[in-house]
């Protein structure tokens, strides 16, 4: 009887559900949020800079691998920021996609020569030094 019991009180309880990421959650180093850009203006703030380091805000697109802190962020026009972690020990949740956060780093455009060499296109890649959950 104990046993029923038992059983009748855990199928009763709900289920614990996965704890959402909390504003203000960090992975990495703390960063730091007074001169911070939206995603979308990154490549015009670049102009004819390669690498910068800076501070932008976007929304994650995709966690790629986890291990290591690889994910897409939205770049605005339709463009997509590649984005990794410089230290391979941090691990990015799933849970992390849709979500807008913050993050501290160094912007690089990666070009890749078209049809003729003056067609070049640039492809932005970032390597994060810390990452923010707004």
């Amino acid at each position: 009887m104990m046993k029923l019991c038992l059983f009748v009180m855990l199928l009763l309880v709900p289920v614990q559900k996965k704890m959402p990421l909390p504003h203000g959650m960090t992975f990495g180093q703390k960063v730091d949020p007074l001169q911070k850009m939206p995603s979308a203006k990154l490549e015009t703030f670049m102009g004819k800079m390669i690498r910068i380091s800076t501070t932008i805000t976007g929304k994650v697109i995709a966690v790629d691998t986890p291990k290591g802190g690889w994910f897409r962020m939205d770049g605005g026009n339709k463009k997509i920021i590649e984005v990794h972690f410089k230290d391979y020990n941090i691990t990015l949740p799933k849970e992390l996609r849709g979500r807008n956060v913050m993050i501290q780093g160094i912007a690089q455009k990666q070009f890749i020569t078209g049809d003729n060499k003056t067609n070049l296109k640039g492809k932005l890649t970032f390597e994060a030094s810390g990452l923010m959950v707004e």
